[in-house]
């Protein structure tokens, strides 16, 4: 009995003619390059350190694109959204030691946001291993502990041979639904030792698919097609699946509405006639879908941010088509369906039939009318004026990356993406400066399109370096800076919950002319000229920066009831 795979075994002449013959000079920073571009990838991220010059020297032999960024941190981010516009494993080459640690806060991001980064780092030479005593440069006892609370999984390479096969391991785990960071690292000596070891060809590290069972998709689908009050709730494992087509054609199969969580903006049109749009925080949304009599989530975990903060307490019958395992059934009882979203929505639409109900659009627009009336009772125009400008001026096609900032947290609820995967905000883990350096991978994923920044001064302040980034490598990415002159958000929490605020207020830089410094043109906007200084911006090619002074407020919560 023949298998395909065994013809893919036999080499060919000319094959073993190079494996038997590999060129001089080479090192294992080679096998890793070698490694990257056999599995597919055209562009990596990074920044030098002593331990992996090896790596580093490598790409200057190779046809890789390197982005240089000047933080670790906004190096990870920058991954991450690379990770986030292409669907492809975003490769990140680290030094050890404080190089390696200082990237854990957007691995975590990463994670929380299921990006698929490639984060490779190097050691210290192998002989200092595992002591701690040694006194090398950026020494940890156990650098790998630092990472296996935070990445999907980890791989260690202590042999050159042992590289490739790491790389190629880490790569499909990164890929496998649900995506997500990984580390992989390699001590400095086994990177810079010469190899005589044969230069890396194709490789596979094809990512296993996440089925689901079909005796569980059967039930579910019986349950939606009885169901008299039928609802989904659609987060970020829609898009990142790319089932937003599929989805559309269950709900309009079903009549059944949809609300999209914060992390799945643009999952579902905005403006179609079953779209309970984002309203999360808002108990009218919280009370309809409590009346589900079948709620179907995909893709969502049904967290603190999708649950109303822990409020949300369904009374009908769950179904959750989730990838990851350990958020299926973790927060609600359910008819969980551990698969990947398109697979299970694909499922689901083989057997499900069509379901009247000629109510649903209307049921859907009192509830938008409910909360729409509440938010105009609060005398927040100046904010959704703000939004509005954002969304004119911004393509609809063009990509937009969210800081943890009050402009934010209402594009979170109130934002049209338009199109599944354009907008991206730091609302997984929730750290800040992730929208500038987010913004610059993701230009360097698709430079037919200008990106959108969006931070407040705080936030801003994490990422200033990388304007230089911007300029180096002609970014077309637009950063608008809302100055309210300090942590505005927790301005507002401390006031609320204490009568003040400590440690809030900040002192901060002429944000326009410190953009001029770097050779980046800033223009310093009001919320009447927003809309014309963004859209100028973003027709511009290259980096901008537009600041915008603005004290803006969050809407009220409504999870208390």
């Amino acid at each position: 009995m023949t298998h395909d795979h065994d013809l893919v075994l036999r080499p060919t002449a000319a094959q073993t003619h190079a494996a038997l013959n590999p060129p001089p000079g080479r090192n294992g920073g080679d096998l890793v390059v070698e490694t990257l571009q056999g599995l597919g990838a055209t562009t990596v991220f990074g920044l030098p350190g002593q331990h992996a010059l090896g790596m580093f020297d490598a790409l200057r032999r190779s046809s890789l694109r390197y982005v240089g960024l000047r933080v670790e941190n906004n190096t990870g981010f920058a991954a991450d959204a690379y990770g986030r516009i292409t669907g492809e494993v975003a490769p990140l080459l680290l030094s050890t030691g404080p190089g390696a640690l200082t990237s854990l806060a957007a691995l975590q991001e990463a994670a929380a946001g299921s990006s698929p980064v490639l984060a490779i780092g190097s050691q210290i030479p192998v002989a200092g291993l595992g002591g701690g005593r040694h006194g090398y440069l950026h020494e940890l006892r156990d650098q790998q502990a630092s990472f296996r609370d935070v990445v999907k999984s980890v791989h260690t390479v202590r042999t050159a041979a042992q590289i490739p096969s790491a790389v190629a391991a880490a790569w499909q785990s990164a890929l496998t639904a649900p995506h997500g960071p990984v580390w992989v690292e390699i001590p400095q000596d086994v990177l810079l030792a010469e190899t005589t070891l044969p230069v890396v060809t194709a490789v596979d590290a094809t990512p296993h698919e996440l089925v689901p069972r079909p005796e569980l998709t059967a039930v579910a689908a019986d349950l939606l097609a009885r169901a008299e009050r039928p609802a989904i709730i659609a987060g970020g494992g829609v898009v990142r699946a790319d089932a937003s087509g599929k989805l559309r054609a269950l709900a309009e199969r079903l009549n059944a509405p949809v609300v999209t969580t914060f992390g799945g903006k643009g999952a579902f049109p905005w403006e179609h006639p079953l779209s309970l749009q984002s309203w999360l925080e808002d108990r009218h949304t919280t009370d309809f879908l409590e009346d589900a009599d079948v709620l179907l989530v995909v893709g969502s975990g049904l967290g603190e941010l999708s649950s109303n903060y822990h409020t949300f307490k369904p009374r009908g019958r769950v179904i959750q088509i989730e990838a990851d395992l350990g958020k299926l059934e973790s927060n609600h009882p359910a008819l969980g369906i551990h698969a990947d979203a398109r697979i299970a929505l694909s499922a689901l639409l083989e057997t499900v039939g069509e379901r009247a109900d000629p109510a649903a659009p209307e049921r859907v627009r009192q509830v938008l009318a409910a909360v729409r009336e509440r938010i105009d009772g609060q005398e927040l125009t100046l904010e959704q004026d703000v939004l509005a400008a954002v969304r004119a001026a911004l393509p609809d096609g063009s990509p937009s990356f969210w800081d943890m900032t009050i402009l934010a947290y209402w594009a979170w609820s109130a934002f049209d993406a338009r199109r599944p995967g354009t907008m991206h905000s730091a609302q997984g883990a929730g750290g800040l400066g992730y929208g500038f350096p987010a913004a610059l991978g993701a230009a360097a994923a698709d430079p037919t399109r200008p990106v959108l920044a969006v931070s407040g001064d705080g936030g801003a302040m994490y990422s200033l370096a990388e304007l230089a980034t911007a300029k180096q490598y002609g970014l077309d990415v637009t950063w608008l800076i809302v100055d309210d002159g300090g942590y505005g958000i927790l301005r507002e929490y401390m006031a609320d919950a204490f009568g003040e605020a400590t440690g809030t207020e900040l002192a901060r830089p002429d944000f326009v002319a410190l953009a001029e410094s770097f050779g980046v043109p800033g223009v310093r906007s009001s919320p009447e000229r927003l809309r014309d200084d963004l859209a100028e911006a973003l027709a511009s090619p290259g980096p901008s920066v537009v600041v915008l002074p603005a004290l803006l407020r969050m809407f009220a919560p409504t999870h208390l009831g």
